[in-house]
């Protein structure tokens, strides 16, 4: 029905107008209007400008010669006008072909450089890796900031030295370092120090300390911060601590703020990973005594009122038996025990 009142308004107007006054569709009016077709379709004829098989060769081996293979396409199409008056096809055209040949990428040799390893590393006593990084601490105007430098035992989580300078050099870090060393008598080959990429952290006057003392050097891949779990969450705890400023009044502000948290920190703080002990008892060997009086301590209040307990024996968090940054494969741990 339509299409017959379609068929009496084209006569007194176009298509178009047609069609919007009846809601139709002009591509549906057309199809019907061209007569079926039986067999199979019609292949699409070439189009007058398509290139032939050999031009396409030709054209592939210009792009593929040794005076333009390491050239963009734009590059070869401009200097074959210039230098040889010559028009093979457009600059799209030979993208077109090296894409269909499976050659439409970097054409020039480019330095690759190999996945950063991912770091392993396996503790089971204190004083095997220590973890470290440098954090900023807020001064008393805008822009003014000074630097917190924090080295971590992650077996014991105790942190084995801290200072705060008014700026971050190698030369400084390599200091704190070697001073570290000392204070806890590592020797040669029992310590392994991971970091992140930081300047400091790369700086030739670490590199060299470290090579000089026999101490193994680790570091986070970029851009992965989870590399470095123990200073992250060592940070984390200290600027969420209630008593931290916004702001320090001065580098002595900052400094006296850091012996009494960090005095707090060893001592006192009861570390979950740690089997709720003091990081200064794991680290000095006083965690086992500790857990033997907490085991006599729960004993005598089993003892006392077993119903309490549902008559299951209370026993003491574990003592840590080993830490690490990235669990490293079953392989590697039964070797590294």
């Amino acid at each position: 029905m339509i299409a017959e009142h379609l068929d009496d308004l084209t006569k007194v107007t176009c298509i178009k107008a047609a069609c919007e006054l009846l809601g139709a569709s002009r591509a549906t009016r057309h199809r019907r209007r061209r007569p079926p077709v039986c067999g199979p379709p019609v292949p699409r004829p070439a189009p007058p400008n398509q290139l032939s098989e050999a031009e396409r060769q030709q054209i592939l081996a210009v792009l593929r010669s040794p005076e333009y293979c390491d050239l963009a396409p734009a590059q070869v199409w401009a200097r074959l006008l210039d230098d040889q008056g010559l028009y093979l096809c457009s600059v799209s055209t030979m993208y077109r072909l090296l894409a269909v040949a499976g050659e439409n990428r970097e054409r020039r040799r480019q330095r690759t450089h190999p996945a950063k390893k991912k770091p392993e590393l396996i503790a089971r006593q204190p004083n095997q890796v220590w973890s470290w990084d440098i954090t900023k601490l807020r001064g008393p105007e805008r822009g003014v900031y000074y630097e917190l430098f924090v080295i971590i035992d992650i077996f014991s989580r105790y942190v084995v030295a801290w200072t705060v300078a008014p700026a971050e050099t190698g030369d400084l870090a390599k200091e704190f370092i070697e001073a570290a060393i000392a204070a806890q008598g590592i020797d040669a080959g029992q310590l392994t120090i991971h970091a992140d990429r930081g300047t400091s952290m790369t700086s030739k006057p670490v590199a060299q300390l470290l090579v000089d003392l026999g101490v193994a050097r680790s570091h986070s891949r970029p851009h992965v911060s989870n590399d470095n779990p123990y200073s992250e969450a060592n940070f984390k705890t200290l600027k969420y601590c209630p008593a931290f400023p916004g702001r320090f009044g001065s580098i002595q502000d900052a400094r006296a703020f850091c012996v009494e948290f960090f005095e707090h920190y060893n001592h006192v703080h009861r570390h979950a990973g740690i089997g709720l002990h003091t990081p200064a008892s794991v680290h000095f060997g006083t965690a086992s005594e500790v857990r033997r009086e907490r085991a006599l301590t729960l004993n005598a209040a089993y003892h006392e009122n077993p119903a309490r307990f549902r008559h299951r024996r209370p026993e003491p968090p574990r003592l840590p038996t080993v830490a690490w940054i990235n669990e490293p494969s079953r392989e590697a741990v039964i070797q590294s025990a």
